[in-house]
């Protein structure tokens, strides 16, 4: 008994540690936010609907819920966050927000049914999480009526429920500063020729994207660490895709018919995680965390594995998510 005890004590604080992790990462990113106009954006829901957040402030609050149909605590959540869009009132505006990361419209329509959710729910393209600083999920972002970022964070606990409080009753007045609308990034398909840049590597090295070597081209694999473990459960196929590339990626990086390059997702990854993913499955390509998100959004990189093949000049010859068709593929460019 004594040690069945000490057994449940020891994965009691497991979870407890798992939940800091993911407020305090939630909150880091969130930090130069806090006091900040919310940017003037307008979301359009999966139904067609559009919400224009400038034409809020001053009369209604926002409560945020950035999620995924593959995140377990986001889905663990779902009864508060519904409760919050039941009870909210002519005062608050409760919206979700799928990530769009390895999801679909239609896992997401799958889990409204499922889970009876009768907010609005709004397809991210990358562009919602840049603009609220999505590191984790769930990930919560409330705003007052005065257009300010009140709250962000991850957990659905009483400092979100004071937060949701505090919105609803702060001064209706709009903030004399508003945030401007966010800038369109530049982005880049196949047959688009990409301005350099350089990537940097978990072991201190700043590498060029491409161009390294005269003539061979670059293959960048955009990744996350967590893949093949997390959602082995949820998402088995998944899971093994990311498992297959990691691994016929090891192999034809050794032949040198082109360089490879791994980039991370900055969702739930941070370095050291990275870098653990590295020891684990003793990977030998060079791997860069995209913490920021930018290189994920300049190539519209919304699943893993993704495979982009840039010439020695920078042009994107192909990209491709199907792991069997594009690796030996990649690995088989040659010179022209």
């Amino acid at each position: 008994m004594r040690y069945l005890v000490l057994f449940c004590l020891l994965l009691s604080c497991a979870f407890v540690h798992a939940s800091e992790s993911g407020q305090s990462r939630a909150e880091s990113a969130g930090r130069s936010l806090i006091g900040q106009p919310a940017p003037r954006l307008v979301l359009k829901t999966i139904d067609g609907q559009a919400i224009d957040l400038a034409a809020l402030v001053g009369k209604k609050a926002v409560y945020l819920k950035f999620w995924a149909t593959w995140c377990v605590p986001c889905r663990q959540q779902m009864p508060h966050f519904e409760h919050a869009f039941e009870e909210a009132g002519p005062d608050l505006v409760v919206i979700g927000i799928d990530v769009g990361f390895d999801d679909s419209v239609e896992e997401v329509r799958k889990v409204q049914k499922e889970l009876g959710l009768g907010m609005p729910m709004v397809f991210d393209d990358g562009s919602l999480g840049e603009a609220f600083h999505l590191r984790v999920t769930p990930q919560h972002v409330v705003i007052g009526r005065d257009g300010r970022i009140l709250y962000v964070g991850h957990e659905a606990n009483a400092r979100l429920d004071a937060a949701l409080a505090q919105a609803r009753s702060s001064s209706p007045a709009p903030v004399a500063a508003v945030a401007a609308v966010p800038k369109d990034e530049p982005h880049y398909d196949v047959g688009d020729r990409v301005p350099a840049f350089d990537v940097h590597t978990l072991d201190g090295k700043s590498l060029p994207a491409f161009g390294a070597t005269p003539g061979q081209p670059t293959v960048l694999m955009f990744l996350s660490p967590w893949c093949e473990s997390y959602l082995a459960k949820s998402r088995p196929a998944m899971a093994q895709g990311c498992r297959t590339a990691r691994e016929r990626a090891e192999v034809l990086a050794r032949d040198n018919h082109a360089r490879w390059l791994g980039i991370a997702s900055g969702l739930w990854a941070t370095r050291d995680e990275l870098a653990d993913y590295q020891r684990e499955h003793h990977v030998a390509v060079p791997l860069a965390l995209d913490a920021s998100g930018a290189l994920f959004r300049r190539f519209r990189v919304m699943h893993v594995p993704t495979v982009i093949v840039l010439d020695a000049q920078g042009k994107v010859l192909r990209r491709s998510e199907d792991v069997d068709a594009a690796l030996p593929a990649s690995a088989a460019v040659t010179v022209r």
